[in-house]
């Protein structure tokens, strides 16, 4: 049977009733040990990457297990999609289960546009011929600062990096090898496909999103990620990925009128997918087109309902994309809230002026306007 968690992705502590000293040995055995997560050095919380390294640091070290990201779409659609898929390419590399569900694009054409993982590529120099005694002690010296720079690079690999290590690199420009993506499994939800007929009750959910919520726990308790059932096999993540919740494409009026008929549905689902992800292995990014939605109080409790919360601000099309203030930046990114995980508050990052770009084929989060950034650099 396994034990109960008295917090997401954290197993409770054995205490003796002898021991009452208020220093206990955290041990690893603890936790638990899956492939692509780490437990949080803060709160012992079980963390996975979104693919993105500096989103991590962010968010604290990642994404807890359990919870939920939201992710405000910028105007296009472009690069919250890009986050979208480094968090669904993540898992692919992690090993872990998806869970993809989309109104607009197939969830299948969405996985076949996932990044390719970047391979420790670092080319070492055939090795070196002994350096020859010189006279001169310069050129000695010169040679001896070249061996040392090299000695600590890793060496060639023909493969993906270790699946134990934890957040990878992705080449927006390139898809994923087919082969790859087909070694993952995968559970989609493609609106057109789900038969959806309005339903006499009054329910405060759109059919839409019942049926989501529906086939998500379905996943959940037959693929064994729900703790509350006896562990039948090794364990694993299931990672879902939601896009684009509260457009008209899911039936809902949010975006559409000044005052939504369905004005409650979203904040609905929302309760009830946090309550579903709480008691699973289980973790979700969703996205939602929060330009669109008028009323900011709504969008407020759309917020609060997500653990983590991030907006994407684009540069297309707008007066700072020929501004030279932002010429080495592609938009801005605001980070809204950050989860409350066994603790009483929690704090906003230090450097909230953040921007965001597409360096060398990757997506990177910087401080904006500081050439000695706070965030690690990718790659």
């Amino acid at each position: 049977m396994a034990a109960p968690m008295n917090s997401v992705g954290k197993l409770p502590t054995e205490r003796s009733p002898f021991n009452n000293t208020s220093f206990q040995k955290k041990t690893r055995s603890k936790l638990i040990s899956i492939p692509g997560t780490r437990p949080s050095v803060q709160n012992g919380q079980l963390l996975v990457s979104t693919g993105v390294t500096s989103l991590d640091y962010l968010l604290g070290g990642g994404l807890a297990v359990g919870t939920v990201l939201l992710i405000e779409e910028d105007r296009y659609d472009s690069y919250s999609r890009m986050i979208f898929k480094y968090f669904l390419a993540e898992g692919v590399v992690c090993r872990h289960e998806l869970f993809v569900a989309a109104a607009q694009d197939n969830p299948d054409d969405i996985l076949q546009e996932l990044p390719a993982p970047i391979l420790d590529d670092v080319v070492i120099p055939k090795p070196m011929e002994q350096p020859r005694l010189s006279c001169d002690p310069q050129d000695s010296l010169d040679a001896m600062k070249i061996a040392w720079r090299y000695q600590n690079l890793p060496k060639v690999q023909s493969a993906l990096a270790s699946s134990s290590r934890f957040g990878h690199y992705y080449d927006v420009s390139k898809t994923m090898d087919p082969e790859i993506r087909q070694a993952a499994k995968c559970h989609c939800f493609y609106l057109p496909e789900h038969s959806t007929h309005s339903s006499t009750t009054q329910s405060p959910m759109l059919e839409s999103y019942s049926a989501l919520l529906k086939s998500l726990q379905e996943v959940i308790q037959r693929e064994g990620f729900d703790l509350t059932t006896p562990m039948s096999k090794s364990r694993n993540i299931l990672r879902v990925g939601l896009h684009s919740l509260g457009s008209a494409l899911w039936g809902d009026d949010l975006s559409c009128h000044d005052n939504p008929r369905h004005r409650h549905t979203l904040t609905t689902f929302l309760y009830g997918l946090r309550a579903l992800l709480r008691s699973s292995l289980s973790v979700a990014v969703v996205t939602v087109p929060s330009h669109l939605i008028q009323d900011r109080a709504l969008m407020g409790s759309i917020t609060r309902l997500c653990d983590n919360a991030i907006a994407l601000e684009s540069f297309n099309g707008s007066e700072r994309e020929t501004n030279t203030l932002y010429k080495d930046y592609h938009g801005l990114l605001h980070v809204h809230q950050v989860p409350h995980l066994n603790c009483l508050a929690s704090q906003l990052p230090d450097h909230k002026d953040l921007a965001f770009k597409l360096k060398r084929k990757q997506f990177s989060i910087e401080s904006l306007g500081f050439s000695c950034s706070l965030i690690p650099a990718e790659g």
